[in-house]
């Protein structure tokens, strides 16, 4: 059935841009230079095909999924929105890491001032001796033995 192929890239294209906007990574964001790059990423492979395809690296096979529209020999026009749909998913998984990498780092900072915390607190209770550490106990709710978990018995097994 003709047309299948460029319909699976559409409709790859607009789930991208679905996620895109609920996200905010790329286009929703700067639109004017995020069409620039992906305009400027899909000329750069077009030019790469392009080369292939005058080399004879390159050959279009056929298939009854194509369109049938050829915008130069073995360059079928959905090659042009196949790289299209290249450049802008790589664009987008750019931004999806950058994201991640500066939450990444911004929670490791946080993580650095928990530790911090948590060596001034032991500092703390080992000032203050085994007064200090049945006050914690008691304001933590731990009055039984080390094992209780709450139940007769005080191993920590379930039944």
């Amino acid at each position: 059935m003709p047309g299948i192929y460029l319909g699976a890239i559409l409709f790859s294209l607009v789930g991208m841009m679905l996620i895109d906007g609920k996200y905010s990574l790329v286009l929703w964001v700067a639109p004017v230079r995020a069409a620039a790059t992906v305009l400027v990423g899909t000329a750069f492979f077009l030019a790469w095909d392009l080369v292939g395809i005058v080399t004879g690296v390159f050959v279009k096979g056929e298939s009854p999924l194509f369109v049938g529209v050829e915008l130069a020999p073995h360059l079928p026009l959905e090659e042009v929105f196949f790289l299209l749909f290249l450049s802008y998913l790589s664009l987008v998984m750019f931004a999806v890491f950058e994201r991640w990498t500066r939450a990444r780092t911004a929670g490791a900072g946080t993580g650095d001032r928990d530790r911090a915390d948590a060596r001034s607190r032991t500092h703390e209770r080992a000032r203050a001796g085994d007064h200090g550490r049945a006050h914690e106990r008691a304001r933590a709710g731990h009055h039984g033995r080390v094992g209780d978990r709450g139940r007769a018995g005080g191993d920590g097994r379930h039944a």
